[in-house]
C-alpha cells in the first residue's frame, strides 16, 4: 500500500489477513482469490467510501474458507448478523465468497493489481477499469442507483486509467445501455 495514503486500521488489517490468506492458495499453486466489490472501492478512492465487507472471487472457496479459519476469521451466527461469510474478531468487516470467476470471465485476469505486505504475502485486487465497469454494470440493473456516483468518483480519481479498455468493459457490463462518457464531469 502507499505511504501516502492513509485507510483505516481496520480496513489496513482486514488487506493484510486477506493477503495471508491467500498466501496459502497461491503456495499451493492456485491463483490467488481476487478482492471485488466494496472493499476494492474502499482501496481505489483511498476511503473516501468505506465498505462494511469484503467480496471475493475465487474459485476454490473451501481452500479459502479454511485459510481464513486458519487465521481465526469466524462464521457469525443468529440475530443480527450482516454476513453470510466471515468475520474475524478483531475487526468489523465480512468477508464472503462472491464468485468463483472474476466478473464472469469478462475481465481481463492480466490486469488484477498485486499489493504486496511482504512476509504476509501479496492481495489481488480487481483492476480499476473493471471496477467501475461492475459499477456501472450494477447501475444499469436498475437495483442499485448509488453504483453510478462510485463508478464516476472513481473514474474522476483515476486519470491514468486505460480509457478503450475501460469503454469495451462497460459496454459490455451494460450491454451497450452506457458509455464511458456517462462517468465524464463528476466533481469531486
Amino acid at each position: 500500500m502507499s505511504g501516502k495514503a492513509k485507510y483505516r486500521p481496520e480496513f489496513e488489517a482486514a488487506l493484510r489477513l486477506f493477503a495471508r490468506a491467500s498466501k496459502v492458495l497461491t503456495e499451493q499453486g492456485y491463483d490467488p482469490p481476487i478482492l471485488v466489490g466494496g472493499a476494492a472501492v474502499e482501496l481505489y478512492t483511498t476511503g473516501a467510501i468505506a465498505t462494511g465487507d469484503f467480496d471475493i472471487a475465487t474459485a476454490r472457496q473451501s481452500m479459502f474458507e479454511q485459510a481464513l479459519q486458519d487465521n481465526g476469521f469466524i462464521r457469525p451466527s443468529g440475530a443480527g448478523t450482516s454476513t453470510r461469510g466471515w468475520m474475524h474478531p478483531s475487526f468489523r468487516l465480512g468477508f464472503e465468497v462472491v464468485s468463483a470467476t472474476l466478473l464472469d470471465g469478462l475481465a481481463d485476469r492480466e490486469r488484477i493489481v498485486l499489493i504486496d505486505f511482504g512476509d504476509d504475502g501479496s492481495a489481488a485486487v480487481i483492476a480499476r477499469e473493471d471496477m467501475i465497469a461492475d459499477r456501472m454494470g450494477q447501475y444499469a440493473s436498475g437495483t442499485a442507483p448509488e453504483m453510478l456516483g462510485q463508478a464516476r468518483m472513481l473514474y474522476a480519481l483515476h486519470s491514468d486509467i486505460d480509457r478503450a479498455y475501460l469503454a469495451r468493459r462497460i459496454s459490455e457490463e451494460t450491454i451497450g445501455d452506457f458509455t464511458i462518457e456517462d462517468l465524464e464531469g463528476y466533481p469531486l
